[in-house]
């Protein structure tokens, strides 16, 4: 079949789209199929895939204003697509493309069934950014885009609520999402939902190789380059007293990073060689490293702006705890990494991250309070059986959360909804 994927993100741009659309494409194209990919231009080159087509198009370089752009202009290149090419199958994602219920409907009536993929909602963000600003992580007007979806998220709802009306089939990241996108939007009894939990790249992300001299040396580099390389840590070994811990993502208030930094004091109280590395972007840097300076503990963290995927991946093997304190996410991927790298994870006790997360892989404490984060990473770091908990995490992303799964499950919903249109 040829399926057309309609994506805001696409490589160079690494959001959690971006990641999830790159690879099931490819595993698309595995399996058989056609696939072409309508997303937004960039300036920098876009990676090709055999047998992948990309199509960019215009966009309005506007926060929340992008997706309505977007998407009158993803419409015109499906239209064009489908006169050079039949298209089989639009899989939609949400909610960086924005249609109106009548674009929906010309879509459907005139080219090929819609499956909306639902990655969180505009009111769920908007509901993260929230309980992170009553948390003190961040002022809402320091981010345009915090404050534009602050601003904007109900007149965007709209156009989420059209993609769950009038699509084909929905699909939702988690069965929080799913339930998100109930509360708030109160679809008729007959809406079609089903759930398929995004995997990752369990080939490109996966636990060290001791054996491999080469990334044994990265790894080596890795840990004294923050100072926290003692004889244990450089052999991988639980009992290290220089624990490094890992924290991935965008340097947005709703990411949890404050949280993070608070509990640093009592963490490092108790494993007082203790490093912090955070890896990712964005407009909290400098608060960030303001904030660390006043709780005294600057010299315990680093933060990393960019990093290669190389880089990366050896950075999820090297550390020993990943932290994941995040106020709103439709999945979250992230944990899905470190414990394909073989690295337990704490996160929030809150779904969607208690659908992959448990203590047999991590632990869990209570969203936005640092003095529960900190007992439970000192908890698992004291944990002999992480060894344990890094084979099991490992084992259930192998048996659940790959995109060779994501591939089949989607495959057979294109099949559902084709032979009912």
């Amino acid at each position: 079949m040829h399926i057309a994927i309609v994506a805001g993100e696409y490589p160079p741009r690494w959001g959690g789209i971006g990641s999830v659309v790159y690879h099931l494409a490819h595993h698309f194209v595995d399996i058989g199929h056609e696939v072409s990919i309508i997303t937004r231009k960039h300036s920098s080159a876009i990676p090709t895939q055999e047998g992948v087509k990309v199509i960019q198009v215009p966009w309005t370089p506007l926060p929340m204003a992008f997706t309505r752009s977007y998407g009158r202009n993803a419409k015109r290149a499906l239209v064009k697509l489908h006169q050079k090419s039949p298209i089989d199958v639009i899989h939609a994602h949400l909610p960086l493309v924005s249609w109106t219920r009548r674009e929906y409907r010309f879509l459907q009536s005139n080219i090929a069934p819609v499956v909306s993929s639902l990655h969180g909602s505009w009111l769920g963000e908007r509901e993260g950014i929230r309980r992170a600003a009553k948390a003190k992580e961040s002022a809402i007007w320091r981010n345009p885009n915090d404050t534009a979806i602050w601003l904007t998220a109900k007149w965007y709802a709209r156009y989420e609520r059209a993609g769950i009306l009038e699509s084909a089939m929905c699909v939702a990241n988690s069965q929080s999402t799913k339930r998100e996108f109930e509360h708030w939007y109160r679809p008729a009894p007959t809406f079609s939902c089903e759930v398929v939990l995004w995997g990752c790249d369990h080939l490109f992300f996966r636990p060290p190789n001791i054996d491999h001299e080469e990334e044994q040396q990265r790894h080596e580099t890795i840990r004294e380059f923050y100072k926290c390389g003692d004889e244990d840590a450089l052999s991988y070994l639980p009992t290290t007293q220089t624990p490094m811990l890992l924290a991935v993502g965008r340097l947005v208030a709703r990411k949890g990073y404050m949280t993070l930094l608070r509990a640093m004091p009592e963490i490092l109280r108790e494993h007082p060689h203790a490093v912090l590395v955070i890896v990712g972007r964005g407009h909290m840097k400098t608060s960030l490293q303001k904030e660390a300076k006043k709780l005294g503990i600057e010299s315990s963290i680093n933060i990393q702006s960019s990093l290669s995927f190389q880089d990366l991946a050896q950075h999820f093997r090297s550390a020993d705890l990943v932290i994941y304190p995040s106020y709103y996410e439709g999945q979250g991927l992230i944990p899905l990494e470190s414990l394909a790298s073989g690295t337990p994870v704490v996160t929030v006790d809150q779904p969607p991250l208690t659908e992959m997360i448990d203590t047999s892989v991590g632990g869990l404490f209570e969203m936005g309070n640092p003095d529960d984060l900190a007992r439970i990473v000192c908890s698992t770091l004291s944990n002999h059986e992480r060894g344990i908990q890094a084979q099991k995490g490992r084992q259930r992303i192998l048996e659940n959360y790959t995109y060779e799964h994501n591939a089949e499950a989607f495959e057979k919903i294109f099949e559902k909804v084709i032979s009912s249109s």
